[in-house]
């Protein structure tokens, strides 16, 4: 994974592993149609995104806490690549412990 030196340290927000996620934090966390948008945006995207460039119908503080909840729940990884803030969706690791749930989630999301 790609990421910055900041004084000495890396500059990565704390991610919570995979194998300590329930299914009710995933649950909890995807209730919210904003982050859904956010979910579906990098289910789709063939890389990583800022925060920027993902539009949401939210303040750029209710952003960063959607985006805190995501990370929280295990949905994504956040690494900065100079001033911006990289979102990844943990596809792979996500897929092994909860298989099916992402696409049907997106699935759910485009009949809608």
């Amino acid at each position: 994974m790609a990421s910055t030196q900041h004084g000495g340290r890396e500059r990565v927000p704390p991610h919570p592993d995979i194998d300590t996620i329930g299914l009710q934090q995933v649950l909890e966390a995807l209730v919210d149609p904003v982050r859904r948008l956010i979910v579906g945006e990098l289910y789709a995207a063939s890389e990583a995104l800022s925060c920027g460039t993902i539009e949401l119908p939210v303040s750029k503080s209710t952003a960063t806490h959607h985006f805190h909840v995501l990370r929280e729940a295990g949905l994504i990884r956040q690494y900065y690549v100079g001033t911006s803030r990289m979102n990844a969706l943990r596809r792979e690791e996500f897929d092994e412990s909860f298989p099916g749930l992402l696409p049907a989630l997106i699935a759910a999301a485009d009949r809608a």
